[in-house]
């Protein structure tokens, strides 16, 4: 490192968290390889030791004070609409990149950087209040980790109870679909009749970029106990023919909305298929993670009105306002959630069509509801199949009313499914849900003049 820059950290290093600014600009200037990582290093050290209000101001000098400069863009757009090349072109990428990207991938350069920028992003998201002011350099940060992480750069590993055990320690701590109760709960998932597979990344050592849990079983489970049951006896692999996917989890925050999943289940679909030729068919084990708050949300248009309910529920009204003792079956409907597991009986068909309802029809700024539905259906999964009671769990009660659903992987329906969803919304649904698809469909939008999306199967 030359001596100037040395004697410049030194004096920085004793300043610490009031230099980001010209720390940042200088590295920016900086030619020399090693000279960038030092200062880069430099950055790293600080910004790890601000507070949440230096970090809050540290994102927004990157906001404002690291944007593209506006006059260039104007003067660039107007050169190329003058000589349209690949010259001009050029320019006008550069006038319209923000300083701060290059700033980003410098900072990268550094020991630890992407770590540290994936933790950076993670505050950021945290900053929910400031979330509107930081949207920029969140664009940013997502542009870029959508190149860094691809799927090139990531290598898929099977964990197994052989896997270190800090490696097992972050799968119990990642996990926050179906919550890891301790070494015997982790160990029953990881036998001969359970896998799990998680996708790394060079950059980020030992650390899962996200995982999946897969039961091998005998058909399509369509409740979560014995999957989950700690003394479940063991399945021989010979005797399996499904793989059921229960649980998909995204360790690190920081990249959230950076696309891995499907990735993730294509690749283990393929790998289970060179392993186990036996394994016919793929599906889930999905919850419904705000089947709950969705039912509650009666300020939202596009989701359950009273009126949507009350026809949604003609059928069973008169079950539903006798157990309950109301006249009105949504009231009654309500009444009984409130403790669903002693209306069992009562309460599984009218969930079921519910479930049906807000899986396929319940939207929420023009997009489904349930983020689990649009993952796998994006990803040209069909809806196969409603559970009632398929989670009998607390969080399961209290997030969907116990209800699963099973969402199932045909390769040959796959690339027609997601183009049917993608562009015209459309959901594919199984031979076993279609009647009943079809006919909540004029009780979610009556009038026939308007064409219900998702209509074809």
């Amino acid at each position: 490192m030359p001596g100037f820059l040395h004697n410049l950290l030194r004096v920085l290093r004793e300043r610490r968290g009031t230099d980001m600014r010209f720390l940042c600009r200088l590295l920016l200037s900086e030619r020399g390889e090693a000279s960038q990582t030092a200062l880069a290093q430099e950055i790293i050290n600080t910004y790890r030791n601000m507070n949440a209000e230096q970090r809050r101001g540290f994102f927004d000098m990157l906001c404002n004070e690291f944007s593209p400069d506006r006059a260039d863009i104007r003067d660039a757009a107007a050169g190329y609409d003058q000589k349209p090349g690949p010259e001009t072109l050029a320019a006008l990428f550069a006038a319209v990149e923000p300083p701060r990207q290059e700033l980003i991938r410098r900072i990268n350069t550094a020991p630890y950087g992407t770590e540290t920028l994936v933790a950076l992003r993670e505050d950021l998201l945290a900053d929910t209040p400031n979330a509107a002011q930081f949207a920029s350099l969140d664009a940013d940060l997502k542009h870029l980790f959508k190149s860094w992480f691809n799927r090139g750069f990531l290598r898929l590993e099977r964990i197994s109870w052989q896997t270190s055990a800090l490696l097992l320690e972050k799968l119990i701590r990642y996990e926050s679909v179906h919550e890891i109760n301790g070494w015997p709960d982790l160990h029953r998932r990881l036998e001969a009749d359970r896998r799990c597979f998680a996708f790394f990344h060079p950059a980020l050592r030992d650390e899962p970029i996200i995982f999946v849990e897969v039961a091998l079983s005998k058909g399509l489970a369509g409740n979560l106990e014995p999957l989950l049951d700690v003394h479940a006896p063991v399945l021989p692999t010979e005797e399996a023919d499904t793989a059921v996917f229960y649980s998909i989890n995204n360790c690190l925050q920081g990249l959230r909305g950076v696309p891995f999943g499907s990735f993730l289940i294509k690749q283990v679909v393929a790998d289970l298929a060179a392993e186990l030729p036996n394994i016919k068919s793929y599906g889930t084990l999905s919850p419904l993670p705000r089947f709950s708050q969705a039912l509650r949300d009666n300020e939202n248009e596009e989701g359950f009105t009273r009126e949507r309910l009350s026809r949604l529920l003609v059928e069973f009204a008169r079950d539903l306002m006798s157990a309950a003792k109301r006249r009105d079956p949504v009231e009654a409907f309500f009444d009984l959630l409130e403790h669903p597991l002693a209306h069992r009986e009562i309460l599984s068909a009218p969930l079921e069509r519910v479930a049906l309802a807000y899986l396929t029809r319940a939207h929420q700024n023009g997009k489904l509801y349930d983020p689990v539905a649009t993952f796998h259906l994006s990803n040209g999964a069909r809806l196969e199949r409603i559970n009632a009671f398929g989670n009998l769990r607390p969080y399961g009660l209290q997030a969907s009313f116990g209800v699963t659903v099973n969402y199932r992987y045909l390769p040959a329906e796959l690339e027609e499914n997601h183009e049917r969803f993608i562009r015209k919304g459309q959901i594919r649904v199984s031979d076993g849900l279609f009647r009943e698809h079809k006919r909540l469909a004029e009780a979610w939008q009556p009038s026939r003049e308007i064409e219900p999306r998702g209509k074809n199967r």
